[in-house]
C-alpha cells in the first residue's frame, strides 16, 4: 500500500473535486519527481468519478489532434473522393512551356514506384502526352500562405520528419529518406539518398556485435547532411528519416525526375510560388469578413485523392504531424492557421467549451504554446459522442494493444482492445484521452494529462496504471 506521506505530496496544492481509487492514487505517486498530473474520468452518465487538477491547463501534446480532427468531421466532407485537394498540373506560355505543379492540401500525394493511388507519375504523363520539351518547373503552393512551422515548435525538430515543413503541395510526407548500410570494419558506411540533399558521411562502420552510434543532422535551412556515428557490420540497412524546409520545392525537383523519366526534356529551373501571410489571412484582422476569391485556373490535368476519412484515420492512428496540420488549414476559408483555428473555435463553442479552457497554436501537438485542461478534453469527447459522425471519429483512435500509436500499452492487461484513446508525447508532456470500457461494462470517458517532468523523464507508466486501476474499481 501507499505510504501515508504519498497522497498529501501527490495532492499538495492540487484541486480534487472527485477523488482517485487508492491503487490509482498509489499509481499517479510514482510518476517522475516534479510531475503535474490532470485527470477526469466520466462515467456515461456524465458523473465525474475522477477529478484531479480538472480546471488547469496542461500543454496537451498530440491530443491536440483531437481538436482538429474533430473539427474536420464536423465541417469538411470527409466521405468522398477528395477532388478539391488534390494537385494539379498545368503549362504556361508558348514554344518551351513552365510546368506548373500545384498542390491544394492533399497530404498523401505520393512518387514511390509501387505507387497506386494518388501517384504525381500520372501528372508527369498528362504532361508527356502534351510536350516532349518544358523549361521551368514551379512547384506552387499558394493555395495556403506561407506559414511552414507552427509557432512554439522546438527549432531542433524542424530537420526531423516529425518537424518537416507544412505546405499546401505535401510529396512523400515532405520526408526525403538516406539508406546507410555498413561496409568493411573502420570504412566508411554507405550512404545513398536521391541527391536532393548533399551528403557528409563522417561515419564508420563498426565491428560484428558493436553498438549502433548512428546519427543525423541537418540544420534548418541547409541542404547538407551530416552522418556521424557507428553501425556494426552485419546489421541490417537503417534507413533515416529527413524533414523539408521548402516542400513546394521538394515536389517540384521530384515531378522533374519523373518528367524526365517519362521522356520529357527540361530545361530550366526548379522554382517556386509561395503565398506571404498577410493581415487578410486572419480573420480577426479582416475584421470578420470574407477571404478575398481566387479565380480559377484551366489546368492540364489533376488528381482525385481518396476520402479524407482514410486520411484522419492514419492521422489519429499514427499520429500523423503534417498530416494534422494540413487538416487545420482546410478548415478555414484561405488556408490560414488563423482561419483554422477559427474553424475549431466554432465546434468547439457549439460542443460547450469554454475559450479560457484551451489556447491551440498549431494543429498537430509540436507547439509548447498548446494549453488544455482535462475537463475541456473530456467535455469534447462526449458532445462527439452525440455527433453523427462520433462513432466514425472515435473509430480513428488507437486502440490499446491493438495498433497504432497504442499498440505496445496496455497488453496483457484487463484494458487491452478496451480502450481507445489518442496518446501524445512532447518535452516533459504525456497525454492519452479517450474512452474505457470498465470492469462493470460501462464506458468511462477520460483525460489524464502529465507535465512538467524533470529531465523529459515519462510518466506514461504511472497514466496507464491509474487508468487501470480506475477501470478496475469501478
Amino acid at each position: 500500500m501507499m505510504g501515508g506521506l504519498l497522497l498529501p505530496l501527490l495532492l499538495a496544492g492540487a484541486p480534487v473535486e472527485a477523488p482517485l481509487p487508492p491503487a490509482a492514487m498509489e499509481a499517479l505517486a510514482k510518476a517522475p519527481p516534479g510531475t503535474r498530473i490532470g485527470l477526469v474520468v466520466v462515467d456515461p452518465e456524465g458523473r465525474e468519478i475522477v477529478a484531479l487538477r480538472p480546471d488547469e491547463r496542461f500543454v496537451p501534446a498530440s491530443n491536440t489532434k483531437l481538436f482538429t480532427t474533430a473539427a474536420a468531421f464536423a465541417t469538411l466532407d470527409v466521405a468522398t473522393p477528395d477532388a478539391p485537394g488534390g494537385a494539379t498540373v498545368r503549362l504556361e506560355g508558348q514554344g518551351t512551356p513552365t510546368v506548373i505543379l500545384a498542390g491544394h492540401g492533399d497530404a498523401r500525394l505520393s512518387s514511390a514506384p509501387d505507387c497506386r493511388v494518388d501517384c504525381l507519375a500520372e501528372l508527369a504523363t498528362a504532361v508527356a502526352r502534351r510536350t516532349r520539351a518544358v523549361g521551368d518547373v514551379v512547384g506552387d503552393d499558394t493555395a495556403f500562405p506561407d506559414e511552414r512551422w507552427p509557432q512554439g515548435m522546438s527549432w531542433n525538430n524542424m530537420s526531423g520528419a516529425y518537424g518537416t515543413g507544412i505546405s499546401a503541395l505535401t510529396l512523400d510526407d515532405n520526408v526525403v529518406t538516406l539508406t546507410v548500410t555498413p561496409t568493411a570494419p573502420g570504412a566508411p558506411p554507405r550512404v545513398v539518398g536521391d541527391g536532393y540533399y548533399r551528403i557528409d558521411n563522417a561515419a564508420t562502420t563498426g565491428a560484428v556485435g558493436g553498438a549502433r552510434t548512428l546519427s543525423v543532422e541537418r540544420m534548418p535551412g541547409s541542404d547538407l547532411v551530416r552522418v556521424t556515428g557507428s553501425l556494426a557490420l552485419g546489421t541490417a540497412p537503417v534507413v533515416l528519416r529527413l524533414g523539408v524546409d521548402d516542400p513546394a520545392h521538394r515536389a517540384a525537383w521530384r515531378f522533374a525526375q519523373l518528367l524526365r523519366a517519362a521522356g520529357v526534356t527540361v530545361s530550366g529551373r526548379i522554382t517556386v510560388r509561395h503565398r506571404p501571410l498577410t493581415d487578410a489571412d486572419d480573420p480577426v484582422r479582416r475584421g470578420g469578413g470574407p477571404v478575398a476569391a481566387v479565380a480559377p485556373v484551366p489546368v492540364l490535368a489533376g488528381l482525385t485523392p481518396p476520402p479524407l476519412a482514410e486520411d484522419l484515420r492514419e492521422t489519429n492512428k499514427m499520429s500523423q504531424n503534417l498530416h494534422a496540420e494540413l487538416l487545420l488549414r482546410r478548415l478555414g476559408p484561405g488556408g490560414s492557421v488563423a482561419d483554422g483555428h477559427a474553424a475549431v473555435d466554432t465546434v468547439l463553442a457549439r460542443a460547450g467549451v469554454p475559450r479560457a479552457t484551451y489556447d491551440f497554436a498549431d494543429g498537430a501537438g509540436m507547439s509548447n504554446y498548446n494549453r488544455v485542461t482535462p475537463r475541456a478534453t473530456v467535455a469534447l469527447l462526449r458532445w462527439a459522442e452525440t455527433q453523427p459522425w462520433g462513432a466514425a471519429w472515435l473509430a480513428t483512435f488507437p486502440v490499446a494493444a491493438t495498433d497504432g500509436t497504442l499498440a505496445r500499452r496496455f497488453v496483457g492487461t484487463a484494458l487491452a482492445g478496451r480502450l481507445m484513446a489518442k496518446t501524445g508525447t512532447l518535452n516533459a508532456a504525456n497525454a492519452l484521452a479517450g474512452t474505457m470500457i470498465a470492469a462493470s461494462g460501462r464506458m468511462l470517458t477520460f483525460a489524464a494529462y502529465a507535465n512538467d517532468m524533470a529531465d523529459d523523464a515519462s510518466a506514461t507508466a504511472a497514466i496507464d496504471a491509474a487508468l487501470l486501476a480506475i477501470a478496475a474499481a469501478n
